[in-house]
């Protein structure tokens, strides 16, 4: 059975720097993990890195997939090969522009893979325990699809 561990980090801190004169970002967490950010070339950025938005939607994919394989492999279902797409659509014309849509694609590759334990591991992540998915939630419709190979 999977269980959600929720206390594992009671508190956590991102650091975030400026790289160059533009926009270009470095955030940093405790242990010294890092990703870099920037901006379009229309707000002045230069394209070195994601854009804010594109780390929101690589954080909902992360934090699912740590769901979902987890779940799986408690499950004793052997996966082979593992992605996940993501689409998201944001609100045209308005500030701040908000995720309107979001649409998470499971695909999944294993020897046997037992598509009910896939489909199940999937709704619980998306519907119960994924962090991310739950604070989009209440202004953002998410949905999610899966294909095993």
């Amino acid at each position: 059975m999977y269980v959600c561990q929720t206390n594992i980090l009671k508190e956590m801190k991102i650091e975030i720097k400026r790289i160059n004169d533009k926009v270009n970002l470095e955030a940093v967490n405790e242990e010294g993990k890092s990703i870099i950010m920037d901006g379009s070339p229309a707000i002045g950025g230069e394209n070195l890195g994601m854009r804010p938005m594109q780390v929101l939607l690589a954080s909902l994919g992360g934090c699912s997939s740590m769901d979902v394989i987890s779940i799986l492999t408690k499950q004793r279902q052997n996966i082979a090969d593992y992605e996940v797409i993501i689409n998201g659509e944001r609100e045209a014309g308005v500030e701040p522009s908000l995720f309107k849509d979001i649409n998470v694609h499971f695909v999944l590759k294993g020897e046997n893979l037992d598509e009910e334990k896939v489909k199940r591991a999937i709704d619980l992540s998306m519907n119960k325990y994924c962090s991310v998915a739950k604070t989009l939630e209440p202004t953002c419709k998410i949905t999610s699809s899966y294909k095993i190979n």
